[in-house]
């Protein structure tokens, strides 16, 4: 798929996604490109709803959950439930695909949210997650080659509502990338990112 079709996309497929994460999605990516995480870190299975309006938009993701997900065996011995900090990071994923989905944005980092509520869980026997991600800002700052999101998610097992994770924050850096990983190198090394 060619970068300007990519970004007038309005849904994207399980196989897109894991090619997004893979890098091998784009035939003309951009320099560096931000990418989803791969599995098992990936919490997206589809995405069914993209929206650009402006600065604002919207973001709707799915995850199948499955008796055997990684996390169930451990998390916890005799009782399991998903982490609610992977709901998290889906909200994360979400906004920083959106980012790519804008234009050239660059290596994603999630960079915080308010407050997040929980009043539910996610057992091994539910079906159906979905993240919906309402986008309230867009920048792109293209002198500095920083892209910016902020969105509040709210976090659906079944049809119910069980978290919110308000004005998540997602930003997209040029010449951050690592990837000449597992070597050692000038990026190998993490800390405070120069501003």
């Amino acid at each position: 798929m060619k970068f300007a079709d990519f970004i007038e996309k309005t849904s994207l497929t399980k196989e897109e996604i894991l090619a997004h994460a893979y890098g091998t999605l784009l035939e003309d990516a951009p320099q560096d490109f931000i990418r989803l995480p791969a599995p098992p870190m990936l919490m997206l299975d589809r995405v069914p709803v993209i929206e650009r309006n402006g600065s604002k938009g919207r973001i709707v993701g799915e995850k199948d959950v499955r008796v055997d997900d990684w996390f169930f065996p451990s998390h916890f011995v005799g009782d399991p439930v998903q982490p609610g900090c992977l709901g998290v990071d889906a909200v994360w994923q979400l906004i920083g695909l959106y980012l790519g989905l804008r234009g050239p944005a660059a290596s994603g980092r999630a960079l915080g949210c308010k407050e997040v509520e929980f009043f539910g869980q996610i057992r091994p026997h539910n079906k159906l997650v979905r993240f919906e991600v309402d986008i309230r800002r867009y920048t792109f700052m293209e002198e500095q080659g920083v892209a910016m999101a902020i969105g509040t998610g709210k976090v659906f097992v079944d049809d119910e509502h069980i978290y919110t994770v308000n004005d998540a924050k997602v930003g997209g850096f040029k010449d951050i990338r690592y990837s000449d990983y597992p070597l050692r190198s000038e990026r190998s090394v993490g800390g405070i990112m120069e501003r």
